[in-house]
């Protein structure tokens, strides 16, 4: 029997992104930052209840927000977000309790800080800015539903006050308050099934409606090219790498142009 695989229909696929999008839930990542990309409504209640300030009012919000760094490592962050006090908010969901390391918080700061004082302006001119983890694990493990990082001065015992704050929420807090309940809702992929009404109507629109499902199989479409793109080229550099085939040959055979061939052969030996 031929082990060969017949390729999908258009609506194989579909169907394939549809049954995966209902099982997503909004510490998946894909699903998440499509949920709260330019949605007022849904980052200011789920911030509102995540700093307990029933009156913030979110400005702006955007998601997959590339803060470039010439020199240094840039940054994509999930969910970037300012107030109507101008203070800037970074949501990050993590699945791995790896993705939350505190290094890693220290320059998500520092790179808001780098991004919001422009040459010539005081220090003082910085905004506020919060750094919130949101982890499915508890990944401190004492029970608590969220965990505030401030700077201190350990010599006097009182905070530091610059402005810089990182939260960690525990993913996996549960009760009947409203921050139990948020993340009951942030583990649950069924809109139904989910306590507040307008993160359900989000879900449901992006799960049930076909508006909402167009647009989410559209964007999981370009990820997957994305992934294959990034499996190319990973096998054009261990061509380029391990081989003595020319360029022409390895543009071939793993399907992609001579062009990016030279192009990562050239990214190759500047390293």
């Amino acid at each position: 029997m031929s082990t060969i695989r017949k390729k999908k229909t258009a609506e194989q696929i579909r169907q394939e992104n549809i049954e995966k999008l209902r099982s997503f839930r909004l510490f998946d990542d894909t699903y998440m930052t499509r949920f709260f990309n330019e949605n007022i409504p849904c980052t200011e209640f789920v911030l509102r209840i995540l700093m307990n300030k029933p009156d913030l009012k979110v400005e702006t919000t955007r998601s997959q927000v590339l803060i470039r760094h010439l020199e240094g490592r840039s940054v994509y962050l999930d969910v970037y977000a300012t107030d109507s006090q101008g203070k800037k908010y970074d949501i990050e969901v993590q699945r791995s309790d790896s993705g939350a390391d505190p290094h890693r918080a220290r320059y998500h700061s520092s790179i808001i800080d780098v991004d919001n004082l422009h040459a010539g302006e005081d220090f003082d001119k910085l905004p506020d800015s919060y750094v919130i983890f949101i982890t499915e694990n508890d990944i401190w493990e004492q029970g608590d539903p969220v965990y505030q990082i401030e700077r201190m001065n350990l010599t006097t015992g009182k905070t530091f006050g610059d402005g810089s704050h990182i939260l960690y929420v525990n993913g996996m807090y549960r009760d009947d308050s409203d921050m139990g309940k948020l993340m009951h809702d942030f583990s649950c992929p069924n809109p139904a099934d989910m306590y507040y009404k307008v993160l359900a109507e989000r879900a449901s629109f992006l799960k049930e409606k076909e508006e909402g499902v167009n647009e989410m199989c559209k964007i999981m479409d370009e990820m997957k090219q994305e992934a294959i793109q990034e499996e190319r080229y990973d096998i054009v550099a261990n061509m380029l790498k391990e081989t003595d085939m020319s360029k022409d040959q390895i543009a071939h055979l793993a399907n992609v142009t001579v062009e990016e061939v030279e192009e990562l052969a050239k990214e190759l030996h500047a390293q």
